[in-house]
């Protein structure tokens, strides 16, 4: 989605998440790259900071009430029902392509935790793999800045940071 369209709904599309970012005070390394749409595409691409790109699935509960942005290491398989069970949640599934848009302004392939900059009315639930926050004070996350032709490598405990000072209920937990 371009940035133009992102700013006829009103969401950050790559430019505002980045200016964002950087008034912020955040700071982040922008890798451009062709468009990725799996982990195996990342890979493809020789990113310069091996193992800090994540996976990130938006997954919502069997009563379209709860959407949950499940963020784990990039080579991470996620066991949806053990999940559920460890948090107490309905039986859950991968949310549509038109729920990603509604809650996030975002489209597949483009999802990231930076989406919940999009998301206003904090109806998504971030659940960040510890993993990614517990490692040496200076390790990065890769994330895409709410577009899949870039990554943005920046502090893991800075993105929570920024996300809960946005609002967003953030959880870092084990997967």
């Amino acid at each position: 989605m371009s940035e133009q369209d992102q700013q006829g709904t009103g969401n950050l599309g790559e430019e505002a998440t980045l200016a964002r970012l950087a008034a912020e005070g955040v700071a982040h390394e922008l890798v451009e790259h062709p468009a990725v749409w799996t982990m195996e595409d990342v890979e493809a691409l020789d990113p310069p900071h091996p193992g800090a790109d994540a996976k990130n699935l938006l997954v919502r509960d069997d009563k379209k009430r709860g959407y949950y942005l499940l963020t784990v290491e990039g080579d991470k398989r996620v066991d949806l029902g053990a999940f559920r069970k460890a948090h107490g949640l309905r039986r859950l599934s991968l949310a549509s392509p038109a729920d990603l848009e509604r809650l996030l302004g975002l489209y597949p392939g483009a999802v990231t935790p930076l989406g919940l900059l999009n998301d206003a009315a904090h109806r998504v639930r971030l659940y960040l793999d510890e993993h990614l926050v517990k490692g040496p004070e200076d390790s990065l996350l890769g994330v895409h800045p709410n577009d899949n032709t870039a990554t943005v490598y920046l502090r893991a405990a800075d993105l929570v940071d920024l996300m809960r000072a946005d609002g967003a209920a953030v959880e870092v937990v084990p997967f």
